[in-house]
């Protein structure tokens, strides 16, 4: 049986790239990545940003808070172009029309509850239910989400602590558990705790693995060869060398 490859995710600054940049997504457009990762809050007044920690580091290297500022607020702290110390703290609005136009996949990786509804208002003006979906949810947030925006998709982010203090199996059948009552469409793993028993089992229950975030390509293979449905990395041209390889040695049908 031909085993097609798990669909790239391309890390937020990918490739060394500045993270949360144009740069950033373009790299990995340009280098094939099927799904694009960004990380979201929003600003005191509502407007997603990209950006994976609330403190922001303004060009006279003062730490501002993302969730007690304006949008216009964090703006007047920025750099001017031409000085280029500080990346300017970009909308999710500033990115979608590059996804939109690539046809990919945007996985908007929450970082607050209050992103969610403000995150998924842009998806749907922007046309994107299908190409778009949440993660950074946990069971409580998957399930807020499913509340309060239940037409968009989103995987279950895996308790880590539940693999420190239960037995691997009971906690993977927990976590699948958990992903069936949020309505999730699978469900994204730290790979130090993934083992195949779990993408097979979640397979079984109608749940594909995305696996996060694989630098080596020993394992990139390894998880291919699982069945893991996504994996997410920095470094893209890696992986999709690796993608060759695989697609290269699968028998013919």
């Amino acid at each position: 049986m031909t085993r097609s490859f798990p669909l790239i995710t391309a890390h937020a600054g990918s490739m060394n790239t500045e993270a949360h940049t144009l740069r950033s997504v373009r790299i990995g457009l340009e280098l094939g990545a099927d799904v694009l990762e960004e990380d979201i809050r929003v600003t005191k007044d509502g407007v997603p940003v990209l950006a994976h920690d609330d403190e922001w580091l303004t060009v006279e290297r003062f730490h501002a808070n993302i969730a007690d500022r304006t949008y216009e607020e964090l703006t007047k702290l920025q750099a001017e172009p031409e000085i280029g110390i500080v990346p300017p703290l970009l909308k999710l609005e500033d990115i979608l029309p590059l996804v939109q136009a690539s046809g990919k996949i945007i996985n908007l990786d929450l970082k607050v509850d209050e992103a969610i509804e403000p995150a998924a208002a842009l998806v749907q003006k922007f046309g994107l239910l299908k190409q778009a979906f949440f993660s950074g949810c946990e069971r409580e947030r998957a399930l807020l989400a499913q509340r309060l925006q239940p037409d968009m998709s989103k995987l279950l982010n895996v308790n880590v602590e539940l693999f420190k203090t239960m037995p691997y199996r009971e906690a993977m059948i927990q976590t699948c558990a958990d992903a069936r009552e949020a309505s999730c469409m699978g469900i994204n793993i730290y790979h130090g705790i993934l083992r195949q028993e779990f993408v097979e089992y979640a397979a079984g229950q109608g749940l594909p693995v995305y696996a996060w975030t694989v630098e080596d390509e020993t394992l990139m293979r390894q998880y291919a060869e699982w069945g893991v449905y996504s994996i997410t990395t920095r470094n893209v041209a890696s992986i999709m060398h690796v993608k060759k390889v695989f697609q290269h040695q699968q028998p013919l049908v």
